[in-house]
C-alpha cells in the first residue's frame, strides 16, 4: 500500500485487481493511449484496450494490481512471466493522476513480488523517444538491453510488437535487476 504524497489530496493503495475493476482499467487504458496523439503517435493512441477476457486472465493469474484512490481505479500494472523474470506487460496511469509517482509505486509493487519470489530482474518492451517511457524506466532503474542479450521470450515479444506496426517508433527492451540471482 502507498500513502498519497503531500501535494495529493487523494489516498492510493495498491491491491490486487479483480472483476469489479477490468471496464476501468480499459477507460485508464484509452486515455492514457490518448497521450500518444500530441507525438503524432495516432496508432497507438487508437489502440483498443486489453480485453475483459484478457484483464480477466492477468486478474486470475495474480498478475495484475491496481493502484485505487478510493477503491476506484486510477493506474494498473500488468505482469507475466517471461524466460524466468518478471516481464511488465503494461503500466497504465489515468492523465488525470499522472506525475504523482503512481506508476513508479505499481513498479516498485512488482519488483518487491519478483524478488520474493527469487526472480531475477523485471523486464519490459518500450518506445525509445517518448518521455514516459525508455527514459523514464531507466529513471526506474532499468537500463537497455542490446539485442544480443534479448531472451527468447523477448525476441518474441519484439516479433510481436513489430507484427502488430509498432516498430513504426524505435522500440526497445529493458531489464531491470533485481539483485536476487
Amino acid at each position: 500500500m502507498i500513502r498519497s504524497a503531500p501535494w495529493q489530496h487523494e489516498h492510493v493503495d495498491i491491491r490486487a485487481g479483480d472483476e469489479r475493476d477490468l471496464r476501468r482499467l480499459q477507460d485508464i487504458e484509452r486515455a492514457a493511449g490518448g497521450c500518444f496523439r500530441a507525438l503524432g503517435m495516432d496508432l497507438v493512441a487508437d489502440d483498443e484496450p486489453p480485453s475483459l477476457t484478457m484483464l480477466r486472465r492477468y486478474t486470475q493469474n495474480g498478475a495484475l494490481w491496481v493502484a485505487a484512490a478510493d477503491d476506484c481505479p486510477v493506474a494498473y500494472v500488468m505482469v507475466e512471466p517471461v524466460d524466468g523474470n518478471a516481464h511488465i506487460e503494461q503500466v497504465s496511469v489515468d492523465p488525470e493522476f499522472a506525475r504523482r509517482r503512481i506508476g513508479r509505486a505499481l513498479i516498485e509493487h512488482v519488483a518487491d513480488r519478483a524478488a520474493a519470489a527469487g526472480l531475477p530482474a523485471l523486464t519490459l518492451s518500450t518506445f525509445v523517444d517518448v518521455p514516459w517511457n525508455a527514459p523514464y524506466y531507466e529513471r526506474c532503474g532499468f537500463r537497455t538491453l542490446e539485442p544480443g542479450e534479448l531472451t527468447p521470450g523477448l525476441r518474441k515479444i519484439r516479433a510481436e510488437e513489430a507484427l502488430a506496426g509498432l516498430d513504426h517508433w524505435p522500440r526497445v527492451c529493458m531489464r531491470r535487476d533485481l539483485g536476487t540471482g
